[in-house]
């Protein structure tokens, strides 16, 4: 719990107190720490690992400086929302360690630029979706979890534990869309459906890394966080909801 909460008041100091560049500084330092989780997933050596969450940094400075977004996101959309359920399917193998190795820019890359170039407010407020889900997810799959959602990949998550994160995010939805212009039927729904495609993709996140850790056969992708294990443990959600939320926010704020 201290660990979590350290990560979220810098966070917040960041998201509120900071210029984009001075947030954008910060992503990098989180990129370069889970692409160097990521590369050794994929069985880089130390030095090879290095090497690749440089190229990962040096590549999140120049779409940031160079203002280049929007098609970043769009291949972040495509790759939870196609690409990685099919992989999932089909099964991450350790032989397939170099395209997980080129994945990792698409894995990476867009949410840090997501959470540069939403609104602080709007950023933290997509997180919450993550984290409300994960959380109900959490406690009403040891409370009434008995189908397993993927056996394979990850056993302790259930088909009831992601309809009640799926529950708890619709919820807070509701809420969130009735909160500047009072109850309309067609913002509501708009909201819902967001929701409910943020927690289907954040599942997806979450399973994704549970199966490049499983072909790599390690547990946790670090040690970085006492009690927490890696970077990537701690993101592995956001990576996949933030780029679908920021090509969701422009839609939702008309």
């Amino acid at each position: 719990m201290g660990t979590a909460a350290v990560l979220l008041a810098i966070l917040l100091a960041a998201l509120f107190l900071l210029p984009r560049a001075g947030v954008a500084a910060l992503m990098a330092l989180i990129v370069g720490i889970a692409g160097f989780e990521w590369g050794r997933l994929c069985g880089l050596g130390v030095r090879a690992a290095r090497l690749y969450a440089g190229a990962l940094v040096l590549a999140l400075f120049v779409l940031f400086g160079l203002g280049i977004s929007s098609p970043v996101f769009l291949l972040g959309c495509a790759l939870w929302i196609v690409a990685v359920p099919v992989w999932l399917w089909l099964g991450v193998k350790a032989e397939h360690r170099a395209a997980l190795a080129a994945t990792g820019f698409l894995v990476l890359l867009p949410p840090a630029l997501a959470m540069v170039v939403l609104a602080p407010g709007e950023a933290l407020l997509v997180l919450a979706v993550a984290w409300i889900a994960d959380t109900a997810a959490y406690f009403a799959g040891r409370r009434w979890g008995r189908r397993k959602l993927a056996p394979a990949i990850s056993p302790g998550k259930t088909w009831e534990g992601a309809a009640g994160g799926l529950i708890a995010a619709a919820a807070y939805a509701m809420i969130l869309s009735v909160l500047p212009a009072g109850a309309q039927a067609t913002r509501m729904a708009a909201f819902l459906g967001a929701a409910a495609l943020l927690v289907m993709v954040s599942i997806v996140g979450d399973l994704f890394e549970s199966a490049a850790k499983r072909q790599a056969g390690v547990k946790d992708s670090g040690t970085l966080l006492p009690g927490h294990g890696g970077m990537l443990d701690r993101i592995d959600s956001a990576t996949a909801t933030l780029p679908v939320a920021a090509v969701l926010v422009p839609w939702l704020r008309a």
